[in-house]
């Protein structure tokens, strides 16, 4: 099959390749004339495991291409998808949708013959709708089904996700669409994913509702841990004690400093703003965004308590940027608040990540950024993990210790034993846990 994918984004580029890898003909489209550059010397414009190396295969097989100019692989396509962002408008909250309607403008005005136009963007429920009207407003003749297809990729861990997905959602009720989209994930069908045949706004609505669930899932376990610290129950092992009922289960019920990243945060509010457009309210997700935006400010007064209640002249060092690890995402970050409270406090912040330094500059701009975790922790009052990155699991307790000023780890990721840390010789604070 012929695709086109506009937008080369962290959905288009993952997307783009993994459907090459499944032996289609791809070209990702994208306005920005320096990512598209960056794309043909093989640069890679987010971090994502393994994507460099899957783009640079299918390159060379000259199954995925990359350009500035939609018309000839819009023309050429049996169908286009629409992976353009969806930020959250200023001011209220609603998915900014301007990208997706500027590319249907201009997808409309290159199709020739039949064409599947797939909107893989997370968008409010009605929006296929809408993009079906402009297409057909702009281009009468057009012979074009317009889809759903809503995509359900974890960062650090997108091109499995896709490639083992738990499910494939595809809305429409068009016979001709279900086909040219069966036939593009018909490769899947050895791994038995189940493909799930929708109506357009359902497909629509089921993403919506996914990222909600999940993050009211976060939310709950937070909540929770909060209750086991006053207490002196352990959160983890609540968390194991309910996740192993398989009507509830595991994923998700991590306590932590709160959920952020490019999907929770921004869905959360958009579906507030449908409910509220349709006159319905949703209590529970209104609890869940308040709750996870108060959390994330709380953690630098959690730091304090653990220094006395004081952090002024104090420095602390953050491991930890990225709102998850393998990702180099700082959207929506814990670490910002947090790191924002730390400075207001009186404190000066010393921070180390594996990858998301770059982008965390353009951030919390103000504070000092190290070469490594050790460095990091020099003259320390206090160290903070952030970020569960692997590599923080592993550092040496003993050299930590010795290069700090005080011995004070506020764990926000639950990444150490507190018996471990007691005996090295740490005053240890963590989330959930007596």
């Amino acid at each position: 099959m012929r695709i086109a994918m506009i937008g080369t984004g962290y959905v288009g580029l993952v997307s783009g390749a993994c459907f090459a890898d499944f032996g289609h003909d791809v070209t990702c489209v994208d306005k920005d004339e320096g990512k598209i550059a960056a794309l043909h010397r093989g640069e890679i414009p987010i971090y994502e495991p393994g994507l460099d190396e899957l783009v640079a295969t299918n390159v060379k097989a000259r199954r995925l291409s990359f350009t500035t100019d939609l018309s000839t692989p819009v023309a050429d396509a049996d169908a286009v998808f629409i992976a353009v962002g969806t930020p959250s408008r200023r001011g209220d909250g609603h998915a900014d949708l301007s990208y997706v309607y500027a590319a249907a403008r201009e997808i409309a005005q290159s199709l020739s013959g039949f064409t599947v136009v797939v909107t893989k963007s997370t968008v409010p429920v009605g929006t296929g709708d809408e993009v079906e009207r402009i297409i057909r407003e702009a281009n009468p003749g057009a012979d074009v089904v317009v889809a759903s297809n809503p995509e359900f990729l974890r960062e650090g861990a997108a091109i499995r996700d896709f490639k083992f997905p738990d499910r494939v959602v595809v809305g429409t009720s068009d016979e001709r669409g279900r086909k040219v989209l069966g036939d593009i994930y018909r490769p899947l069908s050895l791994n038995q994913a189940p493909m799930m045949f929708t109506e357009r706004r359902t497909a629509e609505m089921i993403k919506y509702a996914a990222n909600a669930f999940l993050a009211t899932k976060i939310t709950f376990i937070n909540e929770i841990a909060d209750l086991s610290e006053k207490v002196g129950a352990n959160v983890q092992e609540v968390a194991r004690g309910i996740g192993l009922d398989n009507r509830i289960g595991t994923k998700f019920l991590h306590a932590g400093p709160g959920f952020g990243g490019s999907c929770f945060p921004k869905d959360t509010k958009a579906l507030i703003k449908i409910a509220q457009d349709y006159d319905v309210n949703l209590r529970i997700v209104e609890s869940v965004l308040a709750v996870n935006e108060n959390r994330k400010r709380a953690m630098a007064r959690k730091v304090s308590q653990a220094l006395g209640g004081s952090l002024r002249g104090k420095t602390i060092a953050v491991l930890g940027l990225t709102f998850k690890p393998d990702t180099d995402d700082m959207r929506d970050a814990p670490s910002i608040p947090l790191v924002t409270g730390l400075l207001d406090m009186g404190a000066k912040v010393r921070a180390f990540d594996p990858v998301g330094m770059e982008q965390a500059k353009q951030e919390l701009p103000s504070i000092t950024y190290c070469e490594d975790a050790y460095a990091c922790v020099q003259g320390a009052d206090a160290l903070v993990v952030v970020t569960e990155w692997v590599q923080f699991r592993g550092l040496d307790l003993d050299r930590l210790k010795s290069l700090m000023a005080q011995p004070v780890v506020v764990d926000l990721r639950n990444i150490y034993r507190p018996e471990d840390m007691r005996a090295a010789g740490f005053v240890y604070e963590s989330i959930g846990r007596p």
